[in-house]
């Protein structure tokens, strides 16, 4: 049931809620909350404010979801080491990993970025360490690789071999997806809980590829020929297992890891956000707010597919509680109305240079600096409007 929306007042006595995800390759989830908090003391300094960690699946799920941090040297996307965590449950036989922490895309340089090239080998390291020592279940993020080589790469770390026509092991990445033709599976495979950031089918126009390849650094060439892979490799995936992904919501995440871990595995996709607020009990800590306040480092087209503000706004309205996004940048994108928030705020002013804009003092700063004067304007001019962007 979806309640009708109360229009906030802005007073001491409030209680606002603050659940941003990241602002990827700057602010963490919990430190955007802060900034955010700061600017609401600035104005309303005897409002509660509660301040949560979240994420979609992408970077951010280990800090949100906890766990014992371990560290482990790997291979980046590209090959190189890197020392990077995941976490540990003990006593529950559970591991938690993002796929973002070995295969993120702020790991590379902007001139680096080639999903043809990429792997997912060093997030199966990852998983290989975690079931050594002793997980049977593996709680995996999806978002925010720099990959799109459907998960080969993860899955060779496991033991599987991905094979050409002469029964030669093909090396896992987006390049060589069209080369597959058999699969090796190996006896003992963890099972796993996808925790997706989007809701993307595996190949096609809204698949992998199409959406999210470009900003890994994909030309329009490049995006038709890992698409091809994908539609090939999907066929392959069907006639090994019988399953078909192409179609399958959230397959393709991370760069289609999550439609071959699905049909491999019997990995459970879950939308990664509604898993994090379900384990941080998001709808009892909204018991009593009159505001929300979300965000990600860019508000686009891929925020409705499934994004933390998207999952929280989603949570607020069903309570009649407005909602809010922050964000570093923000392009109107079809579908972004629908998600009913009372103002979307882009905290970094324009002409602002990129590496300034990513610094985090700056970052910190801005937010700090947005919250605090929408709050003043609301406390001295109109009401919220319903819905508002700028």
């Amino acid at each position: 049931m979806v309640l009708p929306l109360k229009t906030p007042i802005f007073t001491g006595s409030m209680k606002i809620v603050i659940a941003s995800d990241s602002f990827k390759g700057c602010l963490t989830s919990r430190e955007v909350a802060q900034a955010a908090a700061e600017g609401i003391r600035r104005e309303l300094p005897d409002c509660e404010t509660v301040c949560l960690a979240v994420a979609d699946g992408g970077e951010g799920l280990v800090e949100a979801l906890g766990g014992e941090p371990v560290r482990l040297r790997v291979q980046d996307p590209l090959g190189r080491p890197v020392t990077v965590p995941y976490a540990r449950v003990p006593g529950k036989g559970l591991a938690i990993v993002e796929t973002a922490a070995a295969s993120g895309l702020p790991l590379l340089r902007p001139e680096e970025r080639d999903p043809m090239a990429t792997s997912s080998y060093g997030t199966g390291e990852l998983v290989r360490d975690a079931v050594r020592q002793g997980a049977g279940h593996i709680l995996l993020g999806l978002g925010g690789t720099a990959t799109n080589d459907a998960g080969t790469g993860l899955l060779e770390a496991l033991g599987f071999r991905f094979l050409d026509a002469a029964g030669r092991p093909v090396e896992g990445c987006g390049a060589h997806l069209h080369r597959i033709v058999d699969i090796q599976v190996p006896q003992d495979i963890p099972s796993f809980s996808l925790a997706c950031d989007v809701t993307a089918p595996f190949c096609g126009p809204q698949g992998a590829a199409a959406l999210f390849a470009p900003q890994k650094g994909a030309d329009a060439d490049a995006v038709r020929r890992l698409d091809e892979g994908l539609q090939h490799f999907a066929a392959v995936l069907e006639r090994v297992t019988g399953i078909s992904v192409r179609d399958l919501p959230g397959a393709g995440a991370a760069g289609g890891i999550g439609g071959t871990l699905h049909a491999l595995c019997g990995a459970r996709l879950a939308r990664g956000i509604d898993l994090v607020l379900d384990a941080l009990d998001f709808d009892r800590r909204l018991e009593g707010a009159d505001l929300v306040i979300t965000g990600e480092g860019r508000i686009d087209r891929q925020t409705v597919l499934g994004k933390v503000p998207a999952g929280v706004a989603g949570r607020a309205r069903k309570h009649g509680i407005p909602a809010i996004a922050l964000c570093g940048a923000f392009e109107p994108a079809p579908g972004l109305d629908a998600l009913g928030l009372a103002a979307i705020l882009p905290v970094t002013p324009p002409g602002t240079p990129p590496a300034t804009a990513l610094d985090p003092a700056f970052a910190a700063d801005r937010i700090t600096r947005t919250i605090a004067a929408w709050i003043q304007a609301r406390r001295t001019g109109p009401s919220i409007k319903w819905p508002e962007t700028p």
